[in-house]
């Protein structure tokens, strides 16, 4: 009896990975098993870094919040103290856009907090 294989299904994924690996650089773009390894090392850059880029947006916010806040003669953990003791809902992510696009409008925030 000849041997079963599924040309097919093999064929159909390894377009798939050469697919994902379209615009590498290289090797990396045609060659089965060098684009699969590079394939599947982005894949786990990508699910790592969907993680990590939450962590660097916070990061961010934080540093514009602090440095609107020290502008008004405050430092970061003062202001916001203030803002969640004074009941102002606004999340990092809205501050941060106020410090950054409407100073006067975190000046007013500032104000109240003080």
């Amino acid at each position: 009896m000849p041997r079963s294989v599924n040309s097919v299904a093999k064929r159909a994924r390894r377009k798939k990975v050469l697919k994902q690996a379209k615009g590498y650089f290289g090797r990396r773009k045609n060659v089965w098993t060098v684009a699969k390894n590079a394939v599947e090392k982005a894949m786990l850059y990508a699910y790592r870094d969907r993680k990590t880029k939450k962590r660097n947006f916070r990061s961010l916010w934080i540093m514009r919040i602090n440095a609107a806040a020290r502008e008004h003669g405050m430092s970061y953990s003062q202001f916001m103290g203030g803002v969640k003791a004074s009941g102002i809902g606004l999340n990092r992510k809205v501050l941060a856009d106020l410090a950054m696009n409407q100073p006067a409008a975190f000046k007013a925030i500032v104000d109240k907090v003080k």
